[in-house]
This record gives structure tokens, sequence and C-alpha cells, in this order.
């Protein structure tokens, strides 16, 4: 269908800030510069970040990935996703003596740092977070034990930690901000004495994309979210946005854009997961002036300037180490 001419102007309305944080710019861009410097292929351990479009652009120029390192042939470049890695992983890696770059998120290290430190100061954890989400199975996979995962309210009153004295919460760092809230609450509401983060461990562009969802969506019909369905945090926008009574589909692509989703409705959200590129941002906003849309216009939002350092042995200029 296309949009009446004779109903006011169809607007597509942007959140700001929407897209890549600096965690994926981060990755991406390891995995580039290994694959210049060190030539192809370059192996990463599960998907740098979850978002189709990426994947298949770095698989495209020489980027292998996989899930068991017994499929990365000796001496071979190794990376491990932005999700982070358990220390089982870790250490097999180090021990197969492959060239490691490590392009696990700096704010899920310091949850892996925060665990080790407060481990030897004898807590024990609650993680909150999406059972078989990789990066759950990496920061769990920071103990042998001693660290307990709840999903939901319901999970917390199953929970039994072998001490109470000294027990902290810890959480995914992709998860819904009211979600991880309430589900804290519950845990100290049976756990009076447990330990919160000195700073939520949800990162500050969840939180700003989910904060921007919160100001579109009571001024939208309906809301499309660019994210693969693999990816927590666009899926995590989604929600909200149901939640608040805005309809909302989530889109890997502009073909999966249906017509059908504009009847009736005047003004069109859009924002983006943060593993999700702005080319398929700008995709889907052709896709859906070709349905109708007249208007695009950007909200004001938060600006985000951060920028996580490489790790070393990636500049461009520099020789390449030997293994």
């Amino acid at each position: 269908m296309n949009f009446s001419a004779s109903k006011p102007v169809r607007q597509v309305l942007l959140a700001e800030p929407r897209g890549f944080c600096a965690g994926v710019d981060r990755a991406i861009d390891i995995v580039e510069r290994a694959l210049i410097k060190f030539g192809a292929p370059i192996y990463v351990r599960h998907e740098i970040v979850h978002n189709t479009h990426v994947v298949e652009n770095l698989k495209s120029r020489g980027a292998i990935f996989i899930e068991e390192l017994d499929d990365v042939p000796a001496g071979a470049t190794l990376v491990f996703s932005a999700h982070g890695v358990s220390k089982a992983v870790q250490e097999e890696a180090q021990a197969r003596g492959f060239r490691i770059f490590d392009a696990t998120c700096p704010l899920v290290t310091k949850v892996h740092v925060e665990v080790a430190k407060l481990h030897r100061e004898g807590y024990e954890f609650i993680m909150i977070g999406h059972k078989g989400h990789p990066e759950v199975e990496g920061t769990m996979g920071q103990l042998s034990d001693g660290i307990y995962l709840v999903e939901d309210v319901h999970d917390v009153a199953k929970v039994q930690p072998r001490q109470t004295d000294r027990l902290a919460v810890v959480t995914q760092t992709t998860l819904s901000v009211d979600d991880a809230a309430e589900i804290t609450a519950a845990v100290q509401a049976r756990f009076p004495q447990v330990r919160r983060p000195k700073h939520q461990d949800i990162c500050y562009a969840t939180q700003n994309r989910q904060d921007a969802v919160k100001l579109l969506s009571p001024q939208v019909d309906i809301l499309i979210v660019v994210g693969s369905p693999t990816s927590s945090n666009s899926n995590r926008l989604a929600e909200l946005s149901n939640r608040l009574g805005t309809e909302a589909h989530m889109v890997d692509s502009p073909a999966d854009v249906k017509s059908s989703w504009f009847e009736g409705k005047l003004r069109v959200g859009l924002t983006a997961g943060a593993s999700a590129p702005e080319v398929l941002v700008q995709a889907v906003i052709q896709r859906i002036r070709a349905l109708g849309a007249i208007s695009v216009q950007k909200m004001d939002g938060i600006t985000e300037t951060l920028k996580f350092p490489l790790p070393k042995g990636l500049k461009l200029d520099e020789p390449a180490s030997p293994l």
C-alpha cells in the first residue's frame, strides 16, 4: 500500500542515540584490522556482534566464525567476540598458542574483573541475565562455581546459595533496565545483605537507547527496531515499546519491512540496536519512503562520544609480531 496523499504528512522520527555503541565499534575494528594486518582467514569465536549484516560482511572479507576452538587451526589468529568468553576458553586458546585478540567489550570486562575481585573476598553471585546468551556464559564462566543465574523474578525464589553473608548481584549488560531493576529488587527483598554494583552493570548504550525509546514511543503510532533476532539489546527495545503501548517490529533488513504494518499509521518511529549499522537504518528509511513516507526527522537526544582503545598489536604501521 501507499500512504494516502489526502492524509497528514507521514513522518519518520529517528531515535537518538541509536545503532553502534563504542564496544561494537571496537570489536568490528579489531577484526577488520586483523584481516588487513595478518591476512585472511581470521578466526572469530562466536559472532563478533549479533548482527547478520556485519557478520556476512566480515565473512566476505575472510573472517571465519566458529564456536569451538577445535575448528581453529594451529598458528591461526583468533578474536574473541564482544560478548566475552569463559576462563576455560581463554586458557585453552592460550595453551594452543593462537595469536589472540580480545574484542570483549570493556564494560563486560569490567563485570568480569568485579566478579574475580569479589570472589577472592569470598563472595558468591546472583547473575541476572538470559540463559544461553554468550555474555552470560562468559561471565558465569569466570568462576567454576558459586554463581547462580536468574532470568526473572520467579527464579529468585529458587536460588540456593551456600551462604548469604557475602552475596553480590551482577547483570548482563544488555538487559531491560526496568526488568533488571525489578529482579534486583526481588533479590534484595530475599537477601537484604546482598551487594549491588557501585554502578549498574547495564551499559550506557543500552540505557541510552531504551531511554530514547521511552521518549519516542508515545509520539509515534508504530516503532521499527533495526536489529537481528539474536541481538539482546535490540529485542529489549521492541519489548519496551510494546510494553509502553506502541506496536513495535524488529527488522534485520529492509526486506523484512511489511507494508501492512503501516495501515492507518501516521507517524513511524525508527531506532536500531547497538549492533546494527547505520547503513541498515538508512536502507530501512528508504524502504519506508518507498511506502509513502515524506519526511524524516531526527529527535533530540544524547550524543555519545565514548571510544575504547584497541588491544596492542593492531597498529597497521607496525610489523606483525611472531606467534
